[in-house]
């Protein structure tokens, strides 16, 4: 595998806080670039306390039910030491791992770890925070496939009403199974596929929930990596957070006003932050009947269900908190801070929108006497195979334009030039042409009367309408006998730049496994990324 850094457009906020802008990097505790950034981080870890000793019994009881490698439970006990840090990030527990951004921000954590501990010389743990807390099984239920030119959603059948959080929710394992079954006749079938799907439908058996499939299949993507999984709706990490969960709620009217007043300060800053907040925000969820109902402030005293759901005085909730803290959750503001209670966390992995709100999540932090950890973007990888490569190697096409640009312009221009002569030139010459000889006819036409005019303007259309489709005619025949050229168009298209965006937000990683097998996923971990490089091309 070879891996090299391309230069892609970002976001602007992404931009500005790789260039260390100060009205962007204002917004956070620590500035990641600045030398020595991870040894003020390791000060400040000491200065406090965690429960470590039963956070590590639950994230072994975890990941031992995920059949996780030896290596993830030696580093799960390696957090009982008080010098052990961690970095770490998260995402939704989408099918199969869901789209590669999911795969390019632990392959992050990863090798930010191992880096630096080699750096700091005190352990440092790799951890992927899976939001089984999530309800919203829609973003979960599918991944994109090829469909000729496009891509389109692989849907799984199993329909859900309500908002049940996903670590809740029971697999369909029929419906699970007929999905990877179609999946798989829809996939060239190579040396790989028969046993990957025979590990899938092992793992799918052994599953009871999404998020059980999902961690599982992680731990066989990086088996040897010592990556350690968290899920933030089981009810044992939960129990973890009471004493969170109670700060929380006595904090909230600070909680709430000071990041509503960050979210104007960001936006005045001229970015853009999809997150609304307002200061009755209550910033948790409480369990209703099996469904996450967000809560509001009402008065002072008083959370209600946004919905009218629920009504809760504020000691009815602390209550709950203390006897029932599996009956709350998190929402976008809390989620990060309670991650910070639960870990001595060296640096958090973020992604482009999690940039974003995490700007605006600093009052939150220091309101309840913490800081944030060091915020450092994810990579962003595209995955190369030898047949893209090729194929921009003949239209002599940089993978870097590829990736930022695509090629429907280069198609055009190609085709363009198979029209000697060119047909859209000969086109307009001879509508000009025929305008101006028509145009005596047309002025005696509208001599006579108006209805003639009429007809002679109708009859100058009706010319120029044949010749326009003698040219769609001759440029569908040019198509025709190109079509394999324009077919390795599209193929570079559809893989490196997809619905007009980055592989990663469509691709999902079961392609490449079937295609490669799964030992070049160590090669991907091996690389000594720079994370002041945001994207990289790997070729397979």
């Amino acid at each position: 595998m070879h891996i090299d850094p391309v230069t892609i457009t970002k976001q602007p906020l992404l931009q500005d806080y790789y260039n260390q802008e100060k009205q962007i990097m204002d917004k956070f505790s620590y500035n990641p670039f600045f030398e020595n950034v991870l040894e003020e981080r390791l000060s400040d870890i000491r200065k406090q306390t965690y429960d470590r000793n039963q956070l590590v019994e639950v994230l072994l009881d975890l990941n031992k039910r995920w059949d996780a490698n030896e290596t993830t439970l030696q580093n799960i006990e390696l957090l009982r030491d008080p010098s052990s840090v961690v970095v770490i990030g998260g995402q939704q527990a989408g099918l199969l791992s869901g789209p590669l951004y999911t795969i390019n921000k632990i392959v992050s954590i990863i090798v930010f770890a191992k880096q630096q501990q080699h750096a700091l010389k005190v352990p440092v743990i790799p951890v992927f925070w899976i939001a089984g807390e999530d309800h919203d099984f829609e973003e979960v239920n599918h991944i994109m496939v090829p469909d000729n030119k496009k891509m389109k959603k692989h849907r799984l059948g199993q329909r859900i009403l309500g908002k049940q959080p996903i670590s809740e929710l029971e697999l369909d394992h029929e419906q699970v199974l007929f999905w990877l079954d179609k999946l798989f006749q829809e996939m060239e079938e190579t040396v790989y596929s028969k046993s990957l799907f025979n590990l899938l439908v092992k793992q799918l058996n052994q599953s009871h929930t999404y998020v059980d499939f999902f961690a599982k299949f992680i731990h066989e993507l990086f088996t040897q990596e010592g990556l350690v999984l968290v899920d933030s709706g089981d009810y044992q990490v939960r129990k973890l957070e009471t004493e969170a969960f109670k700060k929380l709620i006595i904090q909230q009217p600070l909680i709430s006003k000071q990041v509503s007043q960050q979210l104007q300060s960001v936006k005045q800053s001229g970015y853009n932050v999809s997150v609304d907040v307002s200061e009755n925000d209550g910033h948790l969820f409480y369990h209703v009947d099996g469904e996450r109902v967000l809560l509001v402030k009402e008065t002072d005293d008083i959370w209600v269900g946004k919905n009218g759901e629920c009504r809760l005085t504020t000691n009815e909730l602390l209550r709950i908190a203390e006897q029932m803290p599996e009956r709350l959750s998190n929402n976008v503001v809390t989620r990060p801070v309670m991650q910070e209670w639960l870990f001595p966390t060296l640096a958090f992995m973020a992604g482009p929108g999690e940039l974003g709100y995490w700007s605006i999540l600093k009052p939150a932090f220091q309101s309840l006497g913490l800081n944030m950890p060091p915020v450092y973007p994810r990579l962003s990888l595209t995955l190369v195979n030898r047949k893209n490569e090729k194929f921009s190697d003949q239209f002599d096409i940089k993978l870097e334009e590829v990736i930022n640009k695509g090629v429907q312009m280069n198609k055009m221009n190609w085709l363009a030039m198979q029209q000697q002569p060119p047909t859209v030139q000969l086109v307009e010459q001879l509508t000009t042409s025929i305008e101006q000889l028509h145009k005596p006819l047309r002025d005696v036409a509208s001599s006579y009367s108006p209805n003639l005019e009429s007809l002679a303007n109708k009859n100058l259309s009706y010319i120029q309408e044949h010749i326009h489709f003698l040219q769609g005619a001759i440029e569908k025949e040019i198509i025709t006998k190109n079509q394999q050229t324009i077919e390795k168009f599209d193929h570079i298209e559809l893989m490196l730049h997809p619905q007009n965006g980055l592989q990663e937000r469509c691709w999902n990683i079961i392609f490449f496994i079937n295609q490669y097998g799964f030992d070049w996923l160590k090669d991907l971990t091996a690389y000594p990324y720079s994370f002041s490089k945001n994207h990289y091309v790997a070729k397979l």
